[in-house]
């Protein structure tokens, strides 16, 4: 039998590794609800946005993190879809009024992956060689670890950023594990960097699911979705980017793990030279998720001093 209209319209940005995530979300709400298996009772619509549209330029320049939410954000305001999928690194720390945040699918692997035809690993990549991301934590991350390389800004999905590599635009890249293994394209990876080499971004490998706050149905049917311990991980993590006012123009990086009900929490912040480095980290239950991150953050934020976020937001 098929349904005769969609019971929920799911909207998402239109890259491979969005639609990837948007269609594991389709998949485990129709396994979940039987009214959502039937054919058509799921549609998904494609909504382009600004952080797609503009790849010319880095994304600090053109507005921060809120330009791959906001058409998706204004689509569900407006009716025209139920849920928006997205990769939670993406996803600003304030939500818009109306909107809310009930879902973190089970979150994939956090690693950053290292990516290059010329060298086996980071270490291994020779003086002077360019290293192309659009990442500010991942640049000065590297910049820290090895001044002698030249990092240059890297736009594009997965696809076009390995298509690049492999003509010689750049030496090396790196690329989150958890997209490439979504899209089945792990096999590129030449190694994966440990969080002691890389802290990863806030929330990487965790796919959140908006809804309107007024939405009754879409906050049930994705509530059998949600995985506590990612959103407990997730909580943590954002509170401390949301502290520290983060954005696309400051490097940050964070990593909550659960072990039971004990939390544990690292955080960083990088000057985007990489030669200045502040890093913390907490330990406690998973009740305490927000407040360590907040905890966690207001100490870097004293240590640092607030000339080190002017001089990284001119």
């Amino acid at each position: 039998m098929t349904a005769k209209h969609p019971i929920l319209r799911i909207g998402t940005r239109g890259s491979p590794l969005a639609l990837a995530q948007t269609v594991e979300t389709r998949d485990r709400l129709a396994a979940a609800w039987p009214e959502l298996a039937e054919p058509g009772a799921i549609e998904i619509e494609v909504i382009k946005t600004t952080g797609d549209l503009v790849q010319d330029r880095p994304l600090a320049e053109i507005g921060g993190k809120g330009l791959f939410t906001k058409e998706l954000d204004e689509a569900m305001l407006a009716g025209r879809i139920h849920l928006a999928v997205h990769s939670m690194k993406d996803v600003p720390t304030v939500l818009p009024d109306g909107i809310d945040l009930p879902c973190i699918l089970p979150r994939e692997d956090v690693r950053d992956a290292f990516i290059s035809l010329r060298a086996g690993s980071l270490a291994e990549l020779p003086e002077g060689a360019v290293i192309g991301t659009a990442s500010l934590r991942r640049g000065a991350q590297i910049l820290h670890r090895r001044p002698d390389l030249k990092v240059v800004n890297f736009r594009g999905n997965v696809q076009t950023r390995l298509r690049k590599l492999e003509e010689g635009v750049v030496d090396a890249t790196l690329l989150a594990m958890a997209g490439l293994r979504r899209l089945g394209l792990a096999r590129h990876v030449t190694s994966a960097l440990s969080a002691e080499d890389m802290l990863p971004a806030v929330a990487q490998g965790a796919i959140g699911i908006t809804c309107a706050t007024a939405d009754a149905a879409a906050h049930r049917y994705l509530g059998a979705l949600n995985c506590p311990d990612s959103a407990v991980r997730v909580t943590a993590e954002r509170a401390f980017l949301a502290r520290l006012d983060g954005s696309c123009r400051t490097p940050i990086a964070a990593l909550a793990e659960l072990d039971g009900d004990a939390l544990s929490l690292r955080g960083l912040i990088v000057s985007p030279d990489g030669k200045t480095v502040h890093a913390t980290a907490r330990a406690g239950t998973r009740a305490d998720a927000g407040a360590m991150g907040t905890d966690a953050a207001e100490e870097l934020a004293r240590v640092a001093g607030a000339g080190f976020f002017d001089s990284i937001k001119t």
